[in-house]
């Protein structure tokens, strides 16, 4: 699973052998250029989401719940879960939370809709975590994100990101559980993982997880390009005779 927010990387995704697109609230970091995904909002999800469903034809289409558009009441939930599917053709939808989701989760099932959950380094509850921090390391915590996994698959859901979490504990979720785990940050025996787009394309700078592997770094290819788009117009090698539309000569002598 890969994420994308507009039509053409979408497209490109789309004819990669990819599984499945996440229009994800990460959206607020690398399009919108906030801080954190908190002030991301379902108009923001289903503008992006509908340009990415657009360009997708064989790739199952998640997209994500931001923040307070699920947390308030089930019913929120089912409407917004609704708008997602109705407005931006998504197929499945994606929420964060464990037990205390669980309510949300299965009245979304119940609509006909389905969910994909979201445990261990939740980013819409970060400052309840006081940071980006790895979750489940302690006993305590460990023993709270196998209970939420086992709580969340009990109310519909199809299948689980893990984000943050020790590879160990990663593992011994995936071999519990029947539904299909996707990680990211959270080792290699999950059944599935994640990446947001434009860190493993190498364009996004800003921050860079330690999960994150690089596949590209488009980001100096971009640069290389402008570099040299505007080093050719500068000394008029650019645009040259075949990037120039014609006119007859008899025809510019009339007007003239």
């Amino acid at each position: 699973m890969v994420t994308a927010y507009d039509y053409t990387t979408a497209k490109i995704i789309d004819a990669s052998g990819v599984n499945s697109i996440l229009v994800g609230d990460s959206l607020g970091n690398v399009m919108l250029g906030y801080n954190n995904t908190l002030s991301v909002t379902m108009e923001d999800m289903i503008h992006h989401g509908k340009a990415v469903a657009r360009a997708v034809n064989n790739t199952l289409l998640v997209i994500d719940l931001p923040f307070m558009s699920y947390q308030a009441s089930v019913y929120d939930a089912v409407i917004n879960s609704g708008r997602l599917v109705k407005e931006a053709n998504a197929n499945a939808v994606k929420l964060e939370g464990g037990a205390e989701v669980c309510p949300q989760i299965e009245a979304i099932v119940n609509a006909s809709i389905p969910v994909m959950a979201h445990l261990g380094l939740t980013p819409q509850s970060i400052n309840a975590f006081g940071g980006y921090k790895t979750q489940g390391r302690s006993e305590e915590q460990a023993k709270k994100l196998i209970e939420n996994a086992k709580t969340v698959q009990q109310a519909g859901a199809f299948s689980l990101v893990l984000e943050c979490v020790p590879a160990k504990l990663a593992k011994h979720i995936t071999e519990m559980l029947s539904i299909p785990t996707i990680g990211i940050g959270a080792g290699r025996h999950c059944d599935g993982q994640v990446l947001v787009g434009q860190d493993m394309l190498g364009m996004y700078s800003d921050f860079s997880p330690k999960f994150v592997k690089k596949y590209a770094n488009l980001d100096d290819v971009i640069n290389e390009a402008l570099t040299n788009f505007c080093k050719e117009v500068q000394e008029g090698v650019f645009p040259s005779d075949e990037h120039e539309y014609g006119i007859s000569d008899e025809i510019l002598e009339r007007i003239y």
